[in-house]
């Protein structure tokens, strides 16, 4: 039968511990736990079910002329309304869609700051390489003004950036 001393159990203990404080991190220690756990609800709205219907709403994003731009640039939507957005990056760079209200992503965009090359892809965003398409069914169940942005460093800055007017 194997013996330990404090020593060596000591050792295993720290090991685990730091082991499991890491565990939960993402790329550069970027957590992708916002506070959007199950049960809990974004500004927005929430996720949708993609059994039910939704009306499409096709968004595209790229670069034109030095700028950064999602087509359309605008949005109206109906409370309670579910939304299919079907994503297309047709650029040359990496572009996210993240659907949230202007404080949040302008956190977010903080965040994204100090971790440059943090890709991801919450319940609300959409991470999309080159040529690249994605889906995102959404209900809106509050009115008001909420926007998807790339939240890429400099890339919000270049004009990515949109409107949704929840009615």
């Amino acid at each position: 039968m194997m013996k330990w001393n404090r020593g060596g159990i000591a050792l295993v203990a720290a090991t685990l511990l730091s082991a499991s404080a890491w565990a939960g991190e993402g790329p550069a220690g970027h957590s992708h736990d916002h506070g959007h756990g199950h049960g809990e609800s974004f500004s927005a709205g929430e996720p949708g079910n993609p059994k039910k219907p939704a009306k499409i709403v096709q968004v595209t994003m790229g670069e034109s002329d030095g700028k950064m731009l999602f087509v359309p640039a605008r949005v109206e939507i109906k409370k309670g309304e579910q939304i299919k957005f079907v994503l297309r990056n047709n650029g040359e760079l990496d572009h996210e869609f993240v659907l949230a209200n202007t404080a949040e992503n302008l956190k977010h965009a903080e965040v994204m700051q100090k971790n440059p090359g943090m890709a991801h892809e919450d319940a609300n965003s959409r991470w999309l390489a080159p040529k690249k398409t994605s889906e995102m069914v959404w209900k809106f169940t509050k009115a008001g003004e909420f926007e998807y942005a790339c939240l890429i460093p400099g890339h919000r800055e270049a004009g990515m950036v949109g409107t949704i007017l929840v009615k």
